[in-house]
Protein backbone atom coordinates (compact mmCIF):
# COMPACT_ATOMS: atom_id res chain seq x y z
CA UNK A 1 0.00 0.00 0.00
CA UNK A 2 2.83 2.33 0.89
CA UNK A 3 4.52 1.54 -2.46
CA UNK A 4 1.28 2.25 -4.36
CA UNK A 5 0.84 5.59 -2.57
CA UNK A 6 4.44 6.40 -3.32
CA UNK A 7 3.91 5.79 -7.04
CA UNK A 8 0.73 7.90 -6.99
CA UNK A 9 2.58 10.82 -5.42
CA UNK A 10 5.41 10.43 -7.93
CA UNK A 11 2.91 10.79 -10.79
CA UNK A 12 1.30 13.83 -9.15
CA UNK A 13 4.73 15.41 -8.63
CA UNK A 14 5.65 14.72 -12.27
CA UNK A 15 2.43 16.29 -13.57
CA UNK A 16 2.93 19.34 -11.38
CA UNK A 17 6.51 19.68 -12.61
CA UNK A 18 5.38 19.45 -16.24
CA UNK A 19 2.73 22.11 -15.67
CA UNK A 20 5.26 24.37 -13.98
CA UNK A 21 7.62 23.96 -16.94
CA UNK A 22 4.88 24.89 -19.39
CA UNK A 23 4.58 21.41 -20.90
CA UNK A 24 0.93 21.15 -21.89
CA UNK A 25 -1.06 18.98 -24.21
CA UNK A 26 -2.14 21.93 -26.38
CA UNK A 27 0.27 22.96 -29.13
CA UNK A 28 1.78 26.45 -29.10
CA UNK A 29 -0.42 28.98 -30.95
CA UNK A 30 -0.19 29.58 -34.69
CA UNK A 31 -0.26 33.00 -36.35
CA UNK A 32 -0.89 33.23 -40.08
CA UNK A 33 0.29 35.92 -42.49
CA UNK A 34 -0.30 36.21 -46.24
CA UNK A 35 2.02 38.72 -47.92
CA UNK A 36 2.19 39.89 -51.51
CA UNK A 37 5.48 41.48 -52.60
CA UNK A 38 5.23 44.16 -55.28
CA UNK A 39 6.98 47.25 -56.56
CA UNK A 40 5.22 50.57 -56.04
CA UNK A 41 5.82 54.29 -55.69
CA UNK A 42 7.27 55.50 -52.39
CA UNK A 43 8.41 58.96 -51.26
CA UNK A 44 10.81 58.57 -48.31
CA UNK A 45 12.82 61.68 -49.21
CA UNK A 46 10.06 63.61 -50.95
CA UNK A 47 10.74 62.37 -54.47
CA UNK A 48 9.05 59.37 -56.13
CA UNK A 49 11.00 56.11 -56.14
CA UNK A 50 10.26 52.51 -56.95
CA UNK A 51 10.07 50.70 -53.64
CA UNK A 52 9.23 47.23 -52.37
CA UNK A 53 5.77 47.00 -50.82
CA UNK A 54 4.26 44.23 -48.72
CA UNK A 55 0.48 44.09 -49.17
CA UNK A 56 0.76 47.63 -50.53
CA UNK A 57 2.54 48.90 -47.40
CA UNK A 58 5.90 50.60 -46.96
CA UNK A 59 7.33 49.78 -44.50
CA UNK A 60 5.82 46.33 -44.33
CA UNK A 61 3.39 45.18 -41.63
CA UNK A 62 4.59 44.49 -38.11
CA UNK A 63 4.68 40.91 -36.92
CA UNK A 64 3.10 40.69 -33.47
CA UNK A 65 3.77 37.44 -31.62
CA UNK A 66 4.27 35.85 -28.22
CA UNK A 67 7.08 33.58 -27.02
CA UNK A 68 6.90 30.13 -28.67
CA UNK A 69 4.29 31.15 -31.25
CA UNK A 70 4.44 29.39 -34.60
CA UNK A 71 4.57 31.86 -37.50
CA UNK A 72 3.21 30.78 -40.86
CA UNK A 73 4.13 33.47 -43.41
CA UNK A 74 3.07 32.87 -47.02
CA UNK A 75 5.11 35.15 -49.30
CA UNK A 76 3.91 35.72 -52.88
CA UNK A 77 6.69 37.15 -55.04
CA UNK A 78 5.17 39.46 -57.64
CA UNK A 79 8.52 41.09 -58.41
CA UNK A 80 10.38 40.33 -61.65
CA UNK A 81 13.34 39.25 -59.48
CA UNK A 82 14.01 36.32 -57.15
CA UNK A 83 13.22 37.32 -53.58
CA UNK A 84 13.86 36.28 -49.98
CA UNK A 85 13.08 37.71 -46.55
CA UNK A 86 15.32 37.14 -43.55
CA UNK A 87 14.35 37.61 -39.92
CA UNK A 88 17.00 39.68 -38.14
CA UNK A 89 17.27 38.26 -34.61
CA UNK A 90 14.78 35.38 -34.87
CA UNK A 91 16.94 32.41 -33.93
CA UNK A 92 15.21 29.71 -36.01
CA UNK A 93 16.01 27.11 -33.38
CA UNK A 94 17.14 23.83 -35.01
CA UNK A 95 15.82 25.16 -38.32
CA UNK A 96 18.32 27.16 -40.38
CA UNK A 97 16.41 26.07 -43.52
CA UNK A 98 13.98 28.93 -42.81
CA UNK A 99 16.60 31.63 -42.23
CA UNK A 100 15.91 33.37 -45.53
CA UNK A 101 19.45 34.08 -46.74
CA UNK A 102 20.89 32.57 -49.90
CA UNK A 103 23.22 30.25 -48.00
CA UNK A 104 20.25 28.46 -46.44
CA UNK A 105 17.13 29.05 -48.53
CA UNK A 106 16.40 28.95 -52.26
CA UNK A 107 15.09 32.26 -53.62
CA UNK A 108 11.38 32.55 -54.36
CA UNK A 109 11.14 32.75 -58.17
CA UNK A 110 9.12 35.57 -59.77
CA UNK A 111 5.42 34.77 -59.83
CA UNK A 112 5.69 32.02 -57.21
CA UNK A 113 5.20 31.79 -53.46
CA UNK A 114 6.88 30.19 -50.48
CA UNK A 115 5.57 29.69 -46.95
CA UNK A 116 8.00 30.26 -44.09
CA UNK A 117 7.17 27.99 -41.14
CA UNK A 118 9.06 29.01 -38.03
CA UNK A 119 8.74 29.28 -34.28
CA UNK A 120 9.92 32.12 -32.04
CA UNK A 121 11.11 29.53 -29.57
CA UNK A 122 12.18 30.84 -26.15
CA UNK A 123 12.47 34.42 -27.39
CA UNK A 124 11.15 37.83 -26.46
CA UNK A 125 12.03 41.27 -27.72
CA UNK A 126 12.31 43.66 -30.63
CA UNK A 127 13.63 42.68 -34.05
CA UNK A 128 12.94 43.28 -37.75
CA UNK A 129 12.81 41.53 -41.11
CA UNK A 130 14.19 42.67 -44.47
CA UNK A 131 14.94 41.43 -48.03
CA UNK A 132 18.28 39.62 -48.18
CA UNK A 133 18.92 39.22 -51.94
CA UNK A 134 20.51 41.53 -54.49
CA UNK A 135 20.25 45.11 -53.16
CA UNK A 136 16.52 44.96 -52.33
CA UNK A 137 17.15 46.22 -48.81
CA UNK A 138 17.84 49.69 -50.25
CA UNK A 139 14.19 50.13 -51.32
CA UNK A 140 12.07 48.70 -48.53
CA UNK A 141 10.50 45.33 -47.86
CA UNK A 142 11.36 45.69 -44.19
CA UNK A 143 9.16 45.73 -41.09
CA UNK A 144 9.20 45.27 -37.33
CA UNK A 145 8.98 42.08 -35.29
CA UNK A 146 7.84 42.14 -31.69
CA UNK A 147 7.80 39.06 -29.47
CA UNK A 148 5.87 39.59 -26.24
CA UNK A 149 6.37 37.62 -23.05
CA UNK A 150 3.79 34.97 -22.22
CA UNK A 151 1.12 36.26 -19.82
CA UNK A 152 2.46 34.35 -16.83
CA UNK A 153 6.02 35.64 -17.25
CA UNK A 154 6.64 38.90 -15.35
CA UNK A 155 8.07 41.88 -17.26
CA UNK A 156 10.28 44.30 -15.26
CA UNK A 157 8.21 47.42 -15.99
CA UNK A 158 4.50 48.30 -15.97
CA UNK A 159 2.57 47.66 -19.15
CA UNK A 160 2.91 50.78 -21.31
CA UNK A 161 -0.07 52.71 -22.65
CA UNK A 162 1.11 52.08 -26.20
CA UNK A 163 3.80 50.32 -28.21
CA UNK A 164 5.34 51.93 -31.31
CA UNK A 165 7.69 50.48 -33.93
CA UNK A 166 10.17 53.05 -35.23
CA UNK A 167 12.30 51.97 -38.20
CA UNK A 168 15.13 54.37 -39.01
CA UNK A 169 17.82 54.16 -41.64
CA UNK A 170 19.96 56.03 -44.12
CA UNK A 171 18.52 56.19 -47.62
CA UNK A 172 19.45 56.69 -51.28
CA UNK A 173 17.30 58.43 -53.86
CA UNK A 174 19.06 56.32 -56.50
CA UNK A 175 17.25 53.23 -57.79
CA UNK A 176 18.45 50.04 -56.11
CA UNK A 177 19.32 48.41 -59.43
CA UNK A 178 21.64 51.31 -60.22
CA UNK A 179 23.26 50.93 -56.79
CA UNK A 180 23.69 47.20 -57.40
CA UNK A 181 25.23 47.82 -60.83
CA UNK A 182 27.77 50.21 -59.29
CA UNK A 183 28.80 47.51 -56.83
CA UNK A 184 28.86 44.80 -59.51
CA UNK A 185 31.29 46.96 -61.48
CA UNK A 186 33.61 47.03 -58.51
CA UNK A 187 32.99 50.62 -57.44
CA UNK A 188 32.10 52.12 -54.08
CA UNK A 189 28.76 53.75 -53.39
CA UNK A 190 28.56 57.44 -52.66
CA UNK A 191 27.29 58.77 -49.34
CA UNK A 192 23.51 58.27 -48.75
CA UNK A 193 21.11 61.12 -49.49
CA UNK A 194 19.11 61.24 -46.28
CA UNK A 195 17.36 59.41 -43.44
CA UNK A 196 13.91 57.82 -43.45
CA UNK A 197 11.78 57.31 -40.34
CA UNK A 198 9.06 54.69 -40.86
CA UNK A 199 9.37 55.23 -44.60
CA UNK A 200 8.91 58.99 -44.43
CA UNK A 201 11.12 62.06 -44.59
CA UNK A 202 11.37 65.14 -42.41
CA UNK A 203 8.36 65.62 -40.07
CA UNK A 204 6.47 62.90 -41.94
CA UNK A 205 5.98 60.32 -39.19
CA UNK A 206 3.82 61.25 -36.19
CA UNK A 207 3.34 59.39 -32.90
CA UNK A 208 0.40 60.49 -30.75
CA UNK A 209 0.61 60.17 -26.95
CA UNK A 210 -1.71 60.94 -24.04
CA UNK A 211 -0.36 63.33 -21.39
CA UNK A 212 1.05 61.59 -18.34
CA UNK A 213 1.21 58.13 -19.91
CA UNK A 214 4.26 56.01 -20.69
CA UNK A 215 4.94 54.42 -24.08
CA UNK A 216 7.32 51.81 -25.43
CA UNK A 217 9.31 52.66 -28.54
CA UNK A 218 10.95 49.79 -30.43
CA UNK A 219 13.73 51.40 -32.46
CA UNK A 220 15.56 49.49 -35.22
CA UNK A 221 18.23 50.76 -37.59
CA UNK A 222 17.20 49.14 -40.90
CA UNK A 223 19.61 51.27 -42.94
CA UNK A 224 22.51 50.35 -45.16
CA UNK A 225 25.62 51.61 -43.41
CA UNK A 226 25.42 54.49 -40.95
CA UNK A 227 25.11 54.51 -37.18
CA UNK A 228 22.28 56.82 -36.15
CA UNK A 229 21.60 58.81 -33.00
CA UNK A 230 18.02 58.90 -31.70
CA UNK A 231 16.58 61.46 -29.28
CA UNK A 232 13.29 63.15 -28.37
CA UNK A 233 13.21 66.88 -27.77
CA UNK A 234 12.66 67.69 -24.09
CA UNK A 235 12.18 64.06 -23.03
CA UNK A 236 14.30 61.42 -21.33
CA UNK A 237 14.22 57.78 -22.40
CA UNK A 238 14.57 54.69 -20.21
CA UNK A 239 16.34 51.76 -21.87
CA UNK A 240 14.54 48.50 -21.05
CA UNK A 241 15.36 45.90 -23.73
CA UNK A 242 18.00 45.13 -26.34
CA UNK A 243 17.30 42.44 -28.95
CA UNK A 244 15.54 40.10 -26.57
CA UNK A 245 17.34 40.94 -23.31
CA UNK A 246 15.82 43.02 -20.51
CA UNK A 247 18.47 45.54 -19.52
CA UNK A 248 19.30 47.44 -16.39
CA UNK A 249 17.04 50.44 -16.75
CA UNK A 250 19.20 53.48 -17.47
CA UNK A 251 18.01 56.98 -18.31
CA UNK A 252 19.21 58.37 -21.62
CA UNK A 253 18.98 61.73 -23.37
CA UNK A 254 19.98 60.14 -26.68
CA UNK A 255 20.80 56.67 -27.97
CA UNK A 256 23.22 55.45 -30.63
CA UNK A 257 21.62 52.75 -32.78
CA UNK A 258 24.14 51.09 -35.06
CA UNK A 259 23.08 49.55 -38.34
CA UNK A 260 21.16 46.32 -37.82
CA UNK A 261 20.51 46.92 -34.11
CA UNK A 262 17.22 47.10 -32.17
CA UNK A 263 16.37 48.74 -28.82
CA UNK A 264 13.31 49.32 -26.65
CA UNK A 265 12.94 52.48 -24.59
CA UNK A 266 10.15 53.85 -22.41
CA UNK A 267 9.12 57.49 -22.79
CA UNK A 268 6.68 59.31 -20.51
CA UNK A 269 4.62 62.18 -21.90
CA UNK A 270 5.40 64.40 -18.90
CA UNK A 271 6.11 67.72 -20.61
CA UNK A 272 3.94 70.70 -21.58
CA UNK A 273 1.24 69.62 -24.04
CA UNK A 274 2.59 70.45 -27.51
CA UNK A 275 4.47 68.78 -30.35
CA UNK A 276 8.12 67.76 -29.99
CA UNK A 277 10.80 66.70 -32.44
CA UNK A 278 12.01 63.14 -32.64
CA UNK A 279 15.49 63.75 -34.03
CA UNK A 280 17.61 61.19 -35.89
CA UNK A 281 21.11 62.05 -37.14
CA UNK A 282 24.10 60.21 -38.54
CA UNK A 283 27.11 59.46 -36.34
CA UNK A 284 30.83 59.50 -37.13
CA UNK A 285 30.34 61.08 -40.57
CA UNK A 286 31.90 64.22 -42.03
CA UNK A 287 28.63 65.09 -43.74
CA UNK A 288 25.80 64.96 -41.21
CA UNK A 289 22.49 63.44 -42.26
CA UNK A 290 19.44 64.25 -40.15
CA UNK A 291 15.70 63.89 -40.15
CA UNK A 292 12.78 64.34 -37.78
CA UNK A 293 9.46 62.83 -36.78
CA UNK A 294 6.85 64.30 -34.43
CA UNK A 295 5.88 63.30 -30.91
CA UNK A 296 2.35 64.70 -30.75
CA UNK A 297 0.52 65.21 -27.45
CA UNK A 298 -3.15 64.43 -28.01
CA UNK A 299 -4.19 67.79 -26.51
CA UNK A 300 -1.44 69.78 -28.22
CA UNK A 301 -2.27 73.16 -29.66
CA UNK A 302 1.30 74.07 -30.53
CA UNK A 303 3.33 72.63 -33.38
CA UNK A 304 7.06 72.06 -33.28
CA UNK A 305 9.18 75.16 -33.52
CA UNK A 306 12.80 76.07 -33.73
CA UNK A 307 15.58 73.68 -34.61
CA UNK A 308 15.61 69.99 -33.70
CA UNK A 309 18.06 69.07 -30.93
CA UNK A 310 21.52 68.45 -32.40
CA UNK A 311 22.97 64.99 -32.00
CA UNK A 312 26.52 64.03 -31.11
CA UNK A 313 28.62 63.73 -34.26
CA UNK A 314 32.10 62.19 -34.15
CA UNK A 315 32.63 61.57 -30.42
CA UNK A 316 33.48 57.88 -30.32
CA UNK A 317 34.39 57.71 -26.62
CA UNK A 318 30.89 58.90 -25.64
CA UNK A 319 29.32 56.20 -27.80
CA UNK A 320 31.65 53.50 -26.50
CA UNK A 321 30.91 54.43 -22.89
CA UNK A 322 27.18 54.26 -23.60
CA UNK A 323 27.59 50.81 -25.18
CA UNK A 324 29.56 49.57 -22.16
CA UNK A 325 26.85 50.82 -19.82
CA UNK A 326 24.21 48.57 -21.42
CA UNK A 327 24.00 45.53 -19.16
CA UNK A 328 21.62 42.66 -18.51
CA UNK A 329 19.03 42.90 -15.75
CA UNK A 330 20.00 39.72 -13.93
CA UNK A 331 16.84 39.54 -11.82
CA UNK A 332 14.35 39.97 -14.67
CA UNK A 333 12.71 36.97 -16.31
CA UNK A 334 13.44 36.40 -19.97
CA UNK A 335 11.20 34.18 -22.10
CA UNK A 336 11.16 31.65 -19.27
CA UNK A 337 10.29 32.13 -15.59
CA UNK A 338 13.91 31.80 -14.47
CA UNK A 339 15.91 35.05 -14.14
CA UNK A 340 18.17 36.07 -17.02
CA UNK A 341 21.13 35.88 -14.64
CA UNK A 342 20.66 32.16 -13.98
CA UNK A 343 22.94 31.34 -16.95
CA UNK A 344 26.45 32.01 -15.66
CA UNK A 345 28.29 32.47 -18.96
CA UNK A 346 31.38 33.85 -17.22
CA UNK A 347 32.00 30.52 -15.46
CA UNK A 348 32.07 28.39 -18.62
CA UNK A 349 35.40 27.38 -20.12
CA UNK A 350 36.01 28.83 -23.58
CA UNK A 351 36.78 25.96 -25.96
CA UNK A 352 37.93 28.05 -28.92
CA UNK A 353 38.90 31.63 -29.79
CA UNK A 354 38.02 32.92 -33.25
CA UNK A 355 39.56 36.23 -34.35
CA UNK A 356 37.90 38.00 -37.28
CA UNK A 357 39.48 40.99 -39.01
CA UNK A 358 37.62 43.01 -41.63
CA UNK A 359 39.37 44.83 -44.42
CA UNK A 360 38.89 46.26 -47.89
CA UNK A 361 40.87 45.81 -51.09
CA UNK A 362 40.85 45.18 -54.80
CA UNK A 363 40.55 41.86 -56.59
CA UNK A 364 41.10 42.07 -60.37
CA UNK A 365 40.90 45.86 -59.99
CA UNK A 366 37.41 45.66 -58.48
CA UNK A 367 36.39 46.67 -54.97
CA UNK A 368 35.91 43.78 -52.55
CA UNK A 369 35.53 43.40 -48.78
CA UNK A 370 36.84 40.48 -46.77
CA UNK A 371 37.01 38.67 -43.43
CA UNK A 372 40.38 37.12 -42.58
CA UNK A 373 41.47 37.54 -46.19
CA UNK A 374 38.44 35.81 -47.75
CA UNK A 375 35.80 37.68 -49.74
CA UNK A 376 32.64 35.59 -49.90
CA UNK A 377 31.12 34.57 -53.24
CA UNK A 378 27.79 32.72 -53.37
CA UNK A 379 27.75 29.12 -54.57
CA UNK A 380 25.35 27.81 -57.22
CA UNK A 381 23.39 25.98 -54.50
CA UNK A 382 22.38 27.10 -51.00
CA UNK A 383 24.99 25.75 -48.63
CA UNK A 384 22.48 24.23 -46.24
CA UNK A 385 20.87 22.22 -49.03
CA UNK A 386 24.25 21.06 -50.30
CA UNK A 387 25.16 20.01 -46.78
CA UNK A 388 21.86 18.21 -46.22
CA UNK A 389 22.03 16.28 -49.50
CA UNK A 390 25.81 15.68 -49.31
CA UNK A 391 26.42 17.42 -52.64
CA UNK A 392 30.16 17.60 -53.22
CA UNK A 393 32.02 20.60 -54.56
CA UNK A 394 29.65 23.35 -53.41
CA UNK A 395 31.71 24.49 -50.44
CA UNK A 396 34.60 23.40 -48.26
CA UNK A 397 34.50 23.55 -44.47
CA UNK A 398 37.60 25.41 -43.33
CA UNK A 399 37.80 27.69 -46.36
CA UNK A 400 38.20 30.60 -43.94
CA UNK A 401 40.69 30.57 -41.07
CA UNK A 402 39.80 31.46 -37.51
CA UNK A 403 42.46 34.16 -37.25
CA UNK A 404 43.53 37.10 -39.45
CA UNK A 405 45.46 36.08 -42.54
CA UNK A 406 47.14 39.24 -43.80
CA UNK A 407 45.85 41.90 -46.16
CA UNK A 408 45.72 39.95 -49.41
CA UNK A 409 42.16 39.10 -50.46
CA UNK A 410 40.99 36.05 -52.36
CA UNK A 411 37.49 34.94 -53.38
CA UNK A 412 35.86 31.81 -51.95
CA UNK A 413 32.59 30.42 -50.61
CA UNK A 414 33.76 30.83 -47.04
CA UNK A 415 32.48 28.31 -44.48
CA UNK A 416 33.94 27.88 -41.00
CA UNK A 417 33.25 24.68 -39.08
CA UNK A 418 32.29 24.63 -35.41
CA UNK A 419 31.25 21.92 -32.97
CA UNK A 420 27.76 21.76 -31.58
CA UNK A 421 27.70 22.73 -27.89
CA UNK A 422 31.11 24.36 -28.03
CA UNK A 423 31.50 27.61 -26.12
CA UNK A 424 33.46 30.02 -28.29
CA UNK A 425 34.97 33.45 -27.99
CA UNK A 426 34.81 35.59 -31.13
CA UNK A 427 36.91 38.74 -31.36
CA UNK A 428 35.99 41.24 -34.07
CA UNK A 429 39.07 43.27 -34.98
CA UNK A 430 38.39 46.45 -36.91
CA UNK A 431 41.61 48.00 -38.16
CA UNK A 432 39.80 50.37 -40.49
CA UNK A 433 38.60 53.91 -39.86
CA UNK A 434 34.89 53.03 -39.99
CA UNK A 435 32.28 51.82 -37.52
CA UNK A 436 31.65 48.18 -38.30
CA UNK A 437 28.52 46.23 -37.31
CA UNK A 438 28.38 42.43 -37.15
CA UNK A 439 25.39 40.12 -36.97
CA UNK A 440 25.18 36.36 -36.36
CA UNK A 441 22.04 34.52 -37.45
CA UNK A 442 20.71 31.75 -35.22
CA UNK A 443 22.11 33.10 -31.97
CA UNK A 444 22.31 35.68 -29.26
CA UNK A 445 25.77 36.29 -27.87
CA UNK A 446 27.25 38.01 -24.82
CA UNK A 447 29.14 41.23 -25.62
CA UNK A 448 31.87 40.83 -23.00
CA UNK A 449 34.30 43.56 -24.02
CA UNK A 450 35.20 46.37 -26.41
CA UNK A 451 38.06 48.82 -26.54
CA UNK A 452 40.27 50.89 -28.79
CA UNK A 453 43.51 49.47 -30.21
CA UNK A 454 44.63 45.90 -30.85
CA UNK A 455 43.18 42.92 -29.02
CA UNK A 456 45.51 40.55 -27.15
CA UNK A 457 44.94 37.73 -24.66
CA UNK A 458 45.58 40.29 -21.91
CA UNK A 459 42.45 42.12 -23.07
CA UNK A 460 40.40 39.38 -21.40
CA UNK A 461 41.22 40.93 -18.04
CA UNK A 462 38.70 43.69 -18.75
CA UNK A 463 35.87 41.40 -19.89
CA UNK A 464 32.48 41.69 -18.21
CA UNK A 465 31.84 38.14 -17.04
CA UNK A 466 28.77 38.89 -14.94
CA UNK A 467 26.07 40.95 -16.67
CA UNK A 468 27.12 41.56 -20.29
CA UNK A 469 24.18 42.20 -22.57
CA UNK A 470 23.06 39.30 -24.80
CA UNK A 471 22.15 40.37 -28.33
CA UNK A 472 22.59 39.39 -32.00
CA UNK A 473 24.25 42.48 -33.55
CA UNK A 474 27.25 44.35 -32.17
CA UNK A 475 29.26 47.36 -33.27
CA UNK A 476 33.04 47.62 -33.53
CA UNK A 477 34.43 51.13 -33.35
CA UNK A 478 37.21 52.40 -35.66
CA UNK A 479 40.60 50.81 -35.01
CA UNK A 480 39.08 48.90 -32.13
CA UNK A 481 37.91 45.43 -31.12
CA UNK A 482 34.78 43.86 -29.68
CA UNK A 483 34.70 40.43 -28.03
CA UNK A 484 31.68 38.15 -27.67
CA UNK A 485 30.97 34.77 -26.06
CA UNK A 486 28.70 32.39 -27.98
CA UNK A 487 27.28 29.09 -26.69
CA UNK A 488 26.89 27.10 -29.92
CA UNK A 489 23.65 25.35 -29.01
CA UNK A 490 21.86 25.64 -32.36
CA UNK A 491 22.82 23.19 -35.12
CA UNK A 492 22.73 24.60 -38.63
CA UNK A 493 24.35 26.78 -41.27
CA UNK A 494 24.43 30.34 -39.93
CA UNK A 495 25.30 33.57 -41.69
CA UNK A 496 27.82 35.82 -39.95
CA UNK A 497 27.82 39.12 -41.83
CA UNK A 498 28.63 42.77 -41.83
CA UNK A 499 25.46 44.84 -41.58
CA UNK A 500 27.20 47.51 -43.68
CA UNK A 501 25.21 46.30 -46.67
CA UNK A 502 27.54 47.19 -49.55
CA UNK A 503 30.34 45.40 -47.69
CA UNK A 504 28.14 42.36 -47.11
CA UNK A 505 27.20 42.36 -50.81
CA UNK A 506 30.85 42.50 -51.87
CA UNK A 507 32.02 39.67 -49.67
CA UNK A 508 32.20 40.66 -45.99
CA UNK A 509 30.36 37.63 -44.67
CA UNK A 510 30.75 33.88 -44.22
CA UNK A 511 28.80 30.90 -42.88
CA UNK A 512 29.35 29.18 -39.56
CA UNK A 513 28.50 25.49 -39.87
CA UNK A 514 27.54 24.30 -36.39
CA UNK A 515 27.73 20.54 -36.72
CA UNK A 516 27.04 17.35 -34.80
CA UNK A 517 27.61 13.87 -36.28
CA UNK A 518 24.53 12.62 -34.43
CA UNK A 519 21.48 12.83 -36.68
CA UNK A 520 18.56 13.50 -34.39
CA UNK A 521 15.39 15.60 -34.55
CA UNK A 522 16.27 16.58 -31.00
CA UNK A 523 19.18 18.60 -32.40
CA UNK A 524 17.92 19.67 -35.83
CA UNK A 525 14.60 19.49 -37.66
CA UNK A 526 14.39 17.75 -41.05
CA UNK A 527 14.19 19.80 -44.20
CA UNK A 528 10.71 21.38 -44.52
CA UNK A 529 8.36 19.47 -46.81
CA UNK A 530 7.68 22.64 -48.77
CA UNK A 531 11.34 23.63 -49.16
CA UNK A 532 12.27 25.08 -52.53
CA UNK A 533 15.06 23.33 -54.41
CA UNK A 534 17.48 25.07 -56.71
CA UNK A 535 20.97 24.77 -58.13
CA UNK A 536 22.40 21.28 -57.82
CA UNK A 537 19.74 20.36 -55.26
CA UNK A 538 16.98 20.76 -57.82
CA UNK A 539 15.18 17.51 -58.58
Amino acid sequence: MRSENGRRWCWIALLLALCMEGVVVAEDPYRYFDWRITYGDIYPLGVPQQGILINGQFPGPDIHSVTNDNLIINVHNDLPDPFLLTWNGVQQRKNSFEDGVYGTTCPIPPGQNFTYIMQVKDQIGSFFYFPSLQFHKAVGGFGGIRILSRPRIPVPFPEPAGDFTILIGDWYKTDHKVLQTILDRGKRLTFPDGIQINGLGRDGAKFTVEPGKTYRLRISNVGLQNSLNFQIQGHKMTLVEVEGTHTIQTTLSSLDVHVGQSYSVLVTADQTAQDYYIAVSSRFTTQILNSTAILHYSNSRKTVSGLPPPGPTTDISWSRNQARSIRTNLTASGPRPNPQGSYHYGQINVTRTIRLANHAGLVDKKQRYAVNGVSFIPADTPLKLADYYNIDGVFKVGSIQDKPAGRKIHLDTAVMGADYRAFVEIVFENRENIVQSWHLDGYSFFVVGMDVGRWSPASKNQYNLIDAVSRCTTQVYPRSWTAIYVPLDNVGMWNLRSQFWARQYLGQQFYLRVYTPVKSFRDEYPIPKNALHCGRAKG
